[in-house]
């Protein structure tokens, strides 16, 4: 009650110290049409530079929020639609159009009349995504960005490391039902909880996923058939040396369990790859999709933030960034260096030079002798191996879950191969992510492998530090597809896992549990070589065998504990 009294006070304030011009339609040469939220100062005649979210999320009041709280920082507010949302009458067509879309507006913000010739950029997920696909087209007036949660059409959802996933399937029709949101998608859990069930126990081709749900659904379909990083993607975000081009300042924020963290590290590793003189920042900490766009809440599933976890307000971080690469003012207090993470478990920020680095550091993991499964520290002097048959028809068994709950009880009732540690005699820090390579044989052309790695404490509880899943056949390159010899040993590289930041306190053992990914939460791969949105269970034929080399070396991030100053 009080905010809808208040309200009518804050709107008539807002019309007083600002220009609210909540629904533009800006047309540009090219013919494409899109709306335009645009709030300026009242207050002042001079030009000011344009903070600038696109979304293709169309809702004009968010939008008029938005842009109003960049214009209380002395910045034109500005959140244009994608093409064919609001008042365009272009048709609707997510992904595709954004990078030369998003140029043509930035160009048209530079030449209006309020604008000093400045754009910097910013917003989450898809809005992560709108900033890369501008930077690709590099428009001399984008000064800056800041990405969180930044989406990837071939890296995250709806794909992973070359493995098309179920969840947010529904995300098409959200966005392409009407001119807003079709938030009626994500209000029936239960109905795509069905859909997914449905379409894993039946063993049809996962192409057949809208005929299941009932209806079309042309764009999930387009995707599929790239399954490959081709050009279809690489037109649409950098790549290669597109990286190389891009020399404005950059600021990601993502979350340990961002589901979009694969994509916004990905960002900043080809980045640097490509340009190592890149000026590109990571602040991340334990968040999730949402929070790590927006504020933390006190928990993430059943683990609590520490406290200093709680500082993070991703908008006001970046605003202040902004203010720091535009005017020369202080550098918020989060981002003191490249990679700024908050270390689980010890109420502590830490900030480090470089993300690389941060990998380099660690320990060389190796898998132990059969029958002991034990992670070991020396590698092997006789080579072995661990067999794991999997019956890829049985759809009574999903294998490599990855568990709602950070922290369990106990190590979960997994269906893979469990490697534990020694216990360690000091407390030690887990910060990065897994790099390395698994050495395997299989019986078939190709395998969608995974793993869950866990953190076994003194209690006996087991707690979640990254979930992993990765076609065999695409680990090398995400561009080619390269099957398998049958029975011929080969190397695997571990890509795009994910970091997580963690005190292992004193008796610690690390967990680290091999399996094949197999259920409703993604497309299950038989191994026939042939494109895996096609295959049925009737290609499931003879059980998967799966050997596990002993010369599997992963490289696990764990330091002796430091002492620094926690930030309060």
């Amino acid at each position: 009650m009080v905010f809808s009294t208040a309200q009518p006070l804050i709107n008539a304030r807002w019309q007083k110290e600002y220009i609210i011009e909540p629904a533009l339609l800006v047309t540009t040469a090219e013919g494409i049409e899109h709306t335009v939220t645009v709030v300026r100062p009242k207050n002042t005649s001079k030009a000011l530079p344009a903070a600038f979210q696109h979304t293709i999320y169309a809702n004009e009041k968010r939008h008029v929020r938005t842009a109003i709280y960049a214009a209380m920082h002395g910045y034109v507010g500005i959140v244009a639609n994608s093409r064919g949302k609001r008042l365009s009458t272009n048709k609707i067509e997510p992904w595709e159009h954004e990078g030369r879309d998003v140029h043509r507006l930035i160009d048209w913000i530079s030449k209006q009349a309020w604008s000093d010739g400045r754009v910097v950029m910013y917003g989450g997920s898809y809005n992560g995504f709108t900033q890369w696909a501008a930077a690709k087209h590099h428009h001399k007036a984008l000064k800056a960005i800041a990405p969180y949660a930044a989406a990837h059409p071939a890296l995250g959802l709806p794909m992973e490391n070359n493995v098309f996933l179920t969840a947010n399937y529904q995300w098409a029709f959200h966005v392409t039902n009407n001119k807003t949101m079709d938030n009626r998608e994500y209000a029936d859990g239960a109905h795509w909880h069905r859909v997914n069930q449905t379409l894993f126990k039946s063993g049809r081709p996962f192409k057949d996923i809208d005929k299941i749900e009932g209806r079309p659904n042309p764009l999930f379909q387009t995707l599929l058939r790239h399954p490959a990083f081709d050009e279809y993607y690489k037109a649409m975000v950098p790549f290669g040396q597109d990286f190389a081009n891009i020399t404005i300042p950059v600021l990601s924020v993502t979350g340990y369990f961002d589901g979009g963290q694969i994509s916004a590290i990905h960002y900043l590793t080809e980045h640097y790859k490509y340009n190592p003189d890149a000026d590109h920042s990571l602040l991340i900490g334990p968040y999730d999709h949402w929070t790590a766009q927006t504020v933390p809440d006190t928990h993430v599933t059943n683990y609590k933030l520490d406290p200093v976890a709680g500082l993070k307000n991703t908008e006001k971080v970046v605003f202040e960034w902004f203010d720091h690469v535009l005017n020369n003012r202080p550098a918020p207090e989060l981002v003191q260096d490249r990679v700024n993470y908050q270390l689980m478990g010890d109420n502590s920020w830490h900030h480090v030079k470089s993300y690389t680095s941060l990998n380099q550091l660690g320990i060389d993991f190796y898998l132990g002798r059969p029958g002991l499964q034990e992670l070991v520290t020396q590698p092997p002097e006789v080579l072995e191996k661990h067999t794991q048959l999997v019956d890829l028809a049985d759809r009574k068994v999903q294998h490599n879950i990855d568990f709602m709950n950070i922290i369990q009880p106990e190590l979960p009732g997994e269906t893979g191969l469990v490697f534990v540690s020694e216990a360690f005699e000091q407390d030690m820090k887990y910060a990065g992510a897994p790099t390395g390579h698994f050495s395997i044989s299989i019986n078939k052309r190709d395998v969608d492998i995974g793993f869950n790695l866990y953190q076994i404490q003194p209690d006996g509880r087991a707690f979640h530090l990254a979930h992993y899943r990765s076609r065999a056949s695409f680990a090398r390159d995400s561009s080619k597809r390269q099957l398998l010899v049958p029975y011929q040993k080969t190397r695997i590289p571990l890509v795009n896992t994910r970091m997580s930041a963690r005190k292992l306190i004193k008796g610690s053992r690390i967990a680290l549990v091999l399996d094949v990914n197999k259920n409703e939460q993604a497309q299950v791969n038989m191994g026939t070589g042939m494109n895996v949105s096609d295959e049925t269970i009737a290609d499931a034929k003879e059980k998967l065998q799966l050997n596990w080399y002993t010369d599997s070396k992963i490289h696990l991030p764990i330091t002796a504990m430091e002492k620094v100053i926690t930030t309060e």
